[in-house]
């Protein structure tokens, strides 16, 4: 089965881009909660919550979840699961980029496949924000 689409709520989306929006001076970082749904030979990513996550890496342009970190997350999802009546569980993660590029760096890719061995369908999603506006063509860059 392959993932071919990845679904976010408005809020899902919302917190991550307030989370990402947040402070410009360092990335930050968080989990994203749902579930997969399979759709015959596809699954469908649904991210409906999120985990928002202490940064760790005292370099501004880095983040790193720690397995303490991951295994709380796996936490808040299965009492989301009870709340909600439904089965939550951590299917990415997400981090922003502030005053550079959306594409990920060799850490994130280094980092997007470690989480991909435990499961192919880890999404991984980063918001690129505080880009500068091109003052000679008036144009806003967007990546």
């Amino acid at each position: 089965m392959v993932a071919v689409r990845v679904e976010l709520t408005c809020d899902a989306y919302l917190c991550c881009l307030t989370h990402a929006m947040s402070t410009e001076r360092e990335e930050v970082m968080g989990l994203l909660l749902g579930e997969i749904i399979e759709e015959g030979e596809v699954a469908v990513v649904q991210v409906f919550s999120l985990y928002m996550m202490r940064r760790l890496d005292k370099q501004p342009d880095r983040v790193e979840i720690s397995p303490e970190q991951l295994s709380s997350g796996a936490i808040e999802a299965e009492a989301l699961s009870e709340r909600m009546n439904r089965t939550v569980q951590v299917v990415g993660w997400y981090h922003s980029h502030p005053h550079i590029t959306v594409w990920p760096s060799h850490v994130d890719v280094r980092t997007q496949a470690n989480y991909q061995l435990m499961g192919r369908h880890f999404v991984g999603l980063i918001f690129s924000c505080f880009e500068e506006i091109d003052k000679v063509s008036n144009h806003t860059h967007f990546n």
